[in-house]
């Protein structure tokens, strides 16, 4: 599973062939959450609120290029880094 960004003490990762609604893998401080690239919400896990929202602000500004890697991962094809947070 290819880490595509980090920031802030949050990596986010992208699995190739991944199924369901596209989405990533958020992991913090021993925490991890699968989030939702449409609208940045936590499907399945958790994280402490302040990285929640420092994950859905980040999706919501970089919606259009994980929307690109998700596709490039299910081909399978190498998934581009995205810029994180500053």
């Amino acid at each position: 599973m290819p880490r595509i960004s980090e920031f802030y003490g949050i990596a986010i990762y992208m699995y190739w062939k991944d199924h369901g609604t596209a989405h990533v893998h958020a992991f913090y401080s021993g925490d991890e959450a699968l989030v939702r690239i449409s609208d940045g919400t936590i499907m399945a896990g958790a994280l402490p609120q302040i990285a929640a929202r420092l994950v859905r602000d980040w999706v919501a500004l970089r919606q259009a290029e994980l929307v690109a890697d998700w596709e490039r991962a299910q081909v399978p094809e190498a998934l581009l880094p995205i810029e994180g947070l500053r």
